[in-house]
């Protein structure tokens, strides 16, 4: 991603943070002190620019997975919850419980996040895995953590159950990741 289009993936972030979806392209040109019409060059509408924006922000968390993985200082069942909830601290508070309106407004871009929401769960199975030879956690179907911890965020991100009961996302994930770990320490 070249330098201006990372300006204005963090504009629009930034702006997320203030109004969540009802932001507009206006709103990232003024951020910015651009044109609309240079933003215009670089996004040809703010889908677009949200789908930039979603693959921008699943590589932060596979950058912060990884650094969790890494860390020596952890033992295994803290890396495992704090994989699992991943969400580096520039997107904590910016108000994600708004995002079950991506599926109505957006739905490119909901299929793409659920897409992502899907995949890539090698570092994780791998410690839940370890966390399994070790001991540290009980065999469990690794499928059916998988499955639920998907159908979780999916659902916090269809339904506006988040909005509805006053809960924010982070507590919502740090909620859903404590029943879970519960379940499965030894």
């Amino acid at each position: 991603m070249n330098e201006m289009k990372e300006k204005i993936i963090n504009a629009a972030i930034e702006e997320f943070g203030k109004k969540g979806l009802k932001f507009t392209m206006d709103d990232v040109a003024k951020n910015l002190s651009m044109s609309k019409k240079t933003l215009y060059n670089v996004y040809a509408n703010k889908e677009e620019m949200l789908l930039e924006l979603a693959d921008y922000c699943f590589a932060d968390i596979k950058r912060s997975e990884r650094e969790i993985a890494q860390n020596p200082e952890l033992d295994i069942v803290t890396k495992i919850e704090k994989i699992m909830v991943v969400l580096p601290e520039r997107y904590q508070n910016i108000g994600l419980n708004n995002l079950y309106q991506l599926q109505e407004k957006f739905p490119n871009i909901y299929g793409r996040v659920a897409r992502y929401l899907a995949t890539d769960w090698d570092t994780t199975i791998a410690l839940l895995e370890e966390g399994m030879a070790q001991g540290v956690i009980r065999p469990i179907s690794i499928p059916i953590v998988k499955t639920m911890v998907e159908g979780t965020i999916q659902k916090f991100f269809a339904e506006g159950v988040l909005i509805e009961n006053g809960i924010g996302y982070e507590e919502a994930l740090q909620e859903m990741i404590s029943i879970i770990m519960r379940g499965i320490k030894e």
